[in-house]
């Protein structure tokens, strides 16, 4: 099994850690299949309530692996098949009813977005800093990069990001919704997060997430449909029949 990437389970807690630290945990084929498997698994797995995802060393992630792809001999049919591998991977935890916090320092750089905003909440270290890079190299976005980036940024930010040489800062992030918030502990502040949803109605945490996830594509009568179905769904459930008769008990005992 490869250690690119670590898996530690803690009851319904998943954490994966990118673990390449020596490379800034840039993703080579290894690291791209083990993410693509670690998805899957973790996604069908009814015990998983919320995931963390983290880094080891300096950098959360400097993209694909630039070196790798210019020593392996592979032609641009190899990094078409990497990248669907590692697309796979996005997709089947951006379109999970599982929500994922993410903690990143260091450098979060051209494919590393898009992993990082495979999460949906996102805590900075105040000294992490944000960069595109492809076109520097002659590369394309990838990683759901030219999706998921506009998603979180407006569009004109993204391209931004995308068309100039621009370096934002932790702050700058914060301030244009690329993260959620900046911690000096980063890692701790991402596990809390993940365990205030496994405290909580944790199915109607991931069933908000996949909402919003799966929003964007469709159509907004098909987003009302489901939001229609998922909260009767969510209401014929014991944690949330106790929930609204405790909120409705509290309100009757306010009003009285």
């Amino acid at each position: 099994m490869s250690d690119t990437i670590l898996l530690q389970r803690d009851g319904a807690l998943a954490r994966l850690t990118f673990n390449r630290p020596a490379s800034l945990n840039a993703m080579d084929f290894e690291m791209g299949t083990r993410w693509r498997d670690l998805a899957h698994e973790l996604t069908s797995d009814d015990t998983v309530g919320a995931i963390v995802l983290d880094a080891a060393g300096p950098a959360f992630c400097a993209g694909g692996d630039v070196v790798q792809m210019a020593t392996s001999g592979g032609s641009g049919d190899t990094i078409t098949e990497m990248a669907g591998v590692i697309h796979d991977g996005i997709r089947t935890f951006v379109e999970s009813s599982i929500p994922i916090a993410a903690s990143v320092q260091g450098a979060v750089a051209g494919g590393g977005l898009g992993l990082m905003l495979t999460a949906d909440y996102i805590v900075a270290s105040p000294r992490a800093v944000f960069v595109s890079k492809y076109a520097n190299i002659g590369l394309t976005p990838d990683l759901g990069v030219s999706t998921l980036l506009p998603a979180a940024i407006g569009q004109r930010r993204a391209l931004q990001l995308l068309l100039t040489d621009t370096t934002i800062d932790a702050p700058t992030a914060l301030e244009w919704g690329l993260v959620a918030e900046i911690a000096e502990q980063p890692g701790e502040r991402a596990e809390q997060i993940a365990r205030t949803w496994l405290d909580g109605a944790t199915g109607a945490f991931g069933q908000a997430k996949r909402l919003v996830r799966s929003g964007a594509h469709r159509s907004f009568a098909d987003n009302l449909d489901d939001e229609a179905r998922t909260i009767g769904a969510a209401f014929d459930t014991a944690d949330s029949k106790a929930r609204v008769a405790a909120f409705a008990a509290a309100s009757r005992s306010r009003r009285s």
